[in-house]
């Protein structure tokens, strides 16, 4: 079994993928499983479900959600060992699960284990951040969560995965696969035109692949929204990468390390 949370909520089951139904299962689930197998107080899990609108007896109607969840996990893992997954103690709820049982842990760990070893290869570190990207089946809790709890570790994921294209666009230039990369850097631009390192990138991968003008029509773009919706110019980084195309750096030639211009 494995629990899904990069993407619409549900869970893996015999090879079928069942998405969670009704926005207070959802959220309950959420907030236990980002627990990562600690107890959640159940005043935390009321509030996290109903905000400052509490039902009229709490307790009974936290306790019904929770044997609804439980009843459902039970019948798609039937004969489980060990008793239920959903167990509750004194200090409330909790979730048992193996770290190998959900899929932002699952996508943590590869990211950690990839951005701290200097010693892997750009063909390996991009071979394992495609397998970890590959569990992104959409926004986080497939952009529904309402909680508190729930909407703060969205936004922590989603930083997760950002950092995660960008290291893995940086190795894909590292190895040399500059003009494989540009359709898909194109289109992350086009979704996420104001993500400066993404467009550093495309304009590196455009420089590479003999295509200077439009290097620097990626950078337009970018000025021209930068400057629209947020009323800054580009960064440093960026403007020492417009500069480096115009004047040829050598810094952006295939076999340089152009990540040095970003502090240049």
């Amino acid at each position: 079994m494995r629990f899904c949370v990069l993407g619409p909520v549900g869970i893996e089951s015999g090879g079928t993928f069942v998405e969670l139904q009704g926005a207070a299962q959802r959220t309950l689930l959420v907030a236990l499983l980002i627990s990562r197998g600690a107890a959640v107080r159940a005043e935390a899990l009321t509030y996290e479900i109903w905000g400052e609108s509490w039902p009229r007896r709490p307790d009974n109607a936290l306790h019904a959600q929770v044997s609804r969840l439980r009843r459902r996990l039970d019948a798609l893992e039937p004969g489980r060992s060990g008793g239920p997954r959903l167990v509750s103690s004194s200090c409330g709820y909790r979730l048992l699960l193996r770290e190998d049982e959900l899929d932002i842990a699952v996508f943590t760990r590869e990211l950690h284990e990839v951005s701290s070893d200097p010693m892997m290869s750009p063909e390996q570190v991009v071979q394992r951040l495609r397998g970890a990207l590959a569990l992104w089946r959409g926004p986080a809790f497939g952009g529904t969560a309402s909680g508190p709890a729930g909407q703060a570790a969205a936004v922590r994921f989603e930083e997760s995965r950002t950092a995660a294209l960008a290291l893995l666009f940086d190795n894909e230039l590292r190895a040399g696969r500059h003009a494989e990369i540009v359709a898909e850097l194109s289109e992350l631009v086009e979704a996420e035109p104001l993500n400066e390192r993404l467009c550093e990138q495309l304009m590196v991968a455009l420089y590479r692949s003999g295509r200077q003008t439009a290097a620097l029509t990626v950078y337009q773009r970018t000025w021209a929204r930068l400057n629209e919706e947020l009323g800054i110019e580009p960064s440093p980084a960026l403007r020492n990468h417009q500069r480096a195309v115009l004047a040829h750096d050598p810094a952006l030639h295939a076999a340089a390390n152009h990540a040095l211009l970003r502090t240049a």
